[in-house]
């Protein structure tokens, strides 16, 4: 199972990472000013993770895959790692959509 972790960044901002069971972040947050954005933030991605159509799939200018996850309004609430093939993003997608919506959470600046 998967857990969502929260983090504070240098410059103070909030953030998560979404991480499958093997500890790999599938999927990382913006910067949120305050923790309970963040936290919506989660929400959002729990939501949103199980539509297909909210994945928006892209090509970096190195030609490597990536998908950005959007919510419902078309704001980004995520996005992924590099991938060196298609195949290996949609896989990436398939596992924020088995891992984010029952996912722990796991707050680190408590």
């Amino acid at each position: 199972m998967g857990k969502f972790v929260i983090s504070k960044r240098k410059n103070g901002e909030f953030q998560f990472n979404l991480k499958a069971s093997n500890g790999q972040v599938i999927l990382a947050s913006e910067g949120y000013t305050t923790k309970a954005a963040c936290k919506n933030g989660i929400e959002s991605v729990m939501k949103n993770s199980t539509e297909d159509k909210r994945f928006d799939r892209k090509k970096s200018k190195n030609g490597k895959s990536y998908f950005n996850l959007k919510a419902g309004n078309g704001q980004i609430i995520g996005t992924s790692e590099m991938y060196e093939t298609e195949k290996a993003m949609e896989n990436g997608i398939a596992s924020v959509g088995k891992n984010a919506p029952g996912a722990k959470v796991e707050d680190e600046t408590a």
